[in-house]
């Protein structure tokens, strides 16, 4: 497994000595190569498992193993080594992703130049990559002449500089109209199956699922659901061509951790009238829950 986190703690400690728990023992195990969706409510912790799993912040607790480095044991210099040598980040802010006053080929060059890299052979590597993002032609365009979409393609070229096994991304077409959000995970898709690159892509996009192999939701800090996709058969008569094209089928699947702990859905529990505490009962199908129903008191009793 290349991405393995086994109760993931990471506590955040705020003025006044208050803590705040942004990851509360998260299990998850990502294959190298695949491409992986996070989503989750403002504040759940998607954000703060992708800078764990990026080096830039250190977990409290618990294990976050990226191609067998444990990220908690390593030194700051092993994690320098580590952000420099092994993860390519992509933001949602060009900003974070563009230095405003160098063109298209600097900026892509520079991040390989600081790394000690001659500059005959950053200028090539920056060719190579704008190309492989369709933009050689706008390879001397500064920030302020690029189009949303052509920075976020950009960015993504300076995150492939360093050559990494994992890119992050967090909201990278959260500033993009649909059409150009469509065009830019195409790309992703694209990177991710040409060169085996492991992604994992933070959103608040619903649709994502559409776009990654897998999508796990984060909830109060914890690893609370999948949905992943499949192709179904479809009958050759019913598609307008007559030709046999498969469908997509997602199921949303909630996620059983290691301690056997799952999480239920708020509008669920709340339907279905499950309290604290709840009965199970194993089935032929698998483990029933139901809710306990609440004990008469005697003085209950006495007024009924």
């Amino acid at each position: 497994m290349f991405i393995t986190c086994e109760n993931l703690v990471k506590i955040f400690t705020l003025a006044d000595e208050v803590e705040l728990l942004a990851l509360q023992g998260l299990d998850l195990e990502i294959e190298q190569g695949e491409m992986v969706g996070i989503v989750g409510a403002s504040g759940s912790g998607k954000s703060t498992l992708l800078n764990v799993l990026g080096g830039l912040i250190r977990p409290t607790a618990g294990t976050a193993k990226v191609g067998g480095r444990n990220l908690l044991k390593m030194s700051e210099a092993e994690l320098d080594g580590y952000r420099r040598d092994e993860v390519g980040f992509v933001w949602q802010q060009s900003t974070r992703n563009l230095i405003p006053w160098l063109n298209a080929a600097e900026n892509v060059a520079y991040p390989m130049i600081m790394a000690g890299t001659k500059q005959r052979v950053a200028n090539q590597r920056a060719a190579e990559l704008i190309e492989m993002v369709g933009l050689a032609e706008r390879a001397d365009h500064t920030a302020e002449r690029l189009s949303g979409g052509e920075q976020a393609r950009i960015a993504l070229a300076i995150a492939l500089a360093n050559n990494p096994s994992l890119l992050l991304a967090d909201e990278p077409t959260g500033e993009l109209d649909t059409v150009t959000a469509e065009m830019v995970y195409e790309l992703f898709r694209t990177l991710n199956k040409e060169l085996g690159l492991t992604t994992l892509i933070v959103s608040h996009d619903p649709g994502i699922a559409r776009q990654v192999g897998r999508v796990v939701s984060i909830r109060d800090g914890k690893l609370a659901g999948e949905t992943v996709r499949s192709r179904i058969a479809v009958n050759p008569s019913t598609t307008e061509n007559g030709a046999d094209q498969p469908e997509e089928e997602f199921e949303e699947l909630i996620v059983l951790d290691a301690a056997g702990r799952l999480q239920i859905p708020q509008e669920m529990r709340d339907e279905l009238g499950l309290k604290r505490r709840v009965k199970l009962e194993q089935t032929d199908e698998g483990v029933l829950i139901k809710p306990v129903q609440p004990e008469k008191t005697e003085q209950d009793g006495e007024s009924s």
